[in-house]
């Protein structure tokens, strides 16, 4: 298993590679290549937040409860004095820092249903409905954030899996076959949860139509092309 420096250096150069693509191939423009190298990096650190107290879990509680305390501010602004608001915007914090979090680290299990594709799928998803409902993106944007989460969700277990296999010793670990999995196998009960959250999610997401339509005419013939490297 990849310590987390490693996950963090490989999800940032993957997140950076796949944005330089996306960049030359005129999907994205260079101004938006910082939010998603970030999201890419955070979706890279997303496997790990099952594993209690980890660096990652923390940070990304962190991050929740920072959301949540702006969710909070946008929502009763306006509704109330200003100790009121900061009383709530004070449990807000606390809320999802500390209990959300106590109770997150009790339920989950590492390398549970949090480390396979259907995580992956799940976490783009809620980016994507995220981006769009709360955040106001457009929906192409918002569907390309919840893209960037993926393409780091998926360098993760991939990397895990990578040091999983004893090349010296041409053998595999125990944990090989533990990052990268469609589902957890050994917790149907997780499994069938985040399906049907993954399906509700799919659901409330916005047609990615405008997406499909920018991604078919991305210039991907120009920047794959053989000759392109040969000239």
């Amino acid at each position: 298993m990849a310590n987390f420096n490693t996950h963090l250096s490989i999800a940032i150069t993957a997140s950076i590679g796949a944005a330089l693509i996306a960049v030359n191939v005129h999907l994205i423009t260079s101004a938006d290549m910082p939010w998603l190298v970030f999201l890419g990096t955070l979706g890279g650190l997303l496997p790990d937040i099952d594993a209690s107290n980890s660096r990652p879990v923390k940070l990304l509680f962190t991050v929740l409860a920072l959301m949540g305390v702006a969710g909070a501010l946008q929502i009763f602004k306006n509704t109330y004095d200003p100790y009121p608001l900061l009383l709530i915007v004070a449990g807000t914090y606390l809320f999802i820092r500390h209990i959300v979090f106590a109770l997150f680290n009790r339920l989950t299990v590492h390398r549970g249903v949090f480390h396979s594709v259907l995580a992956a799928v799940f976490f783009a998803l809620l980016m994507t409905c995220i981006s769009y409902h709360f955040l106001r993106w457009s929906v192409l944007h918002a569907w390309l954030n919840g893209i960037f989460i993926a393409v780091g969700f998926i360098v993760h277990l991939l990397l895990d899996e990578l040091y999983s296999v004893d090349l010296s010793n041409a053998r595999m670990k125990n944990s090989f076959g533990t990052a990268l999995k469609l589902f957890s196998y050994n917790d149907m009960t997780a499994s069938v949860l985040m399906t049907i959250f993954t399906l509700m999610l799919y659901w409330m997401a916005p047609s990615p139509t405008p997406l499909a339509k920018v991604w078919k005419g991305a210039q991907w013939h120009n920047y794959l092309t053989p000759a392109r490297y040969l000239k």
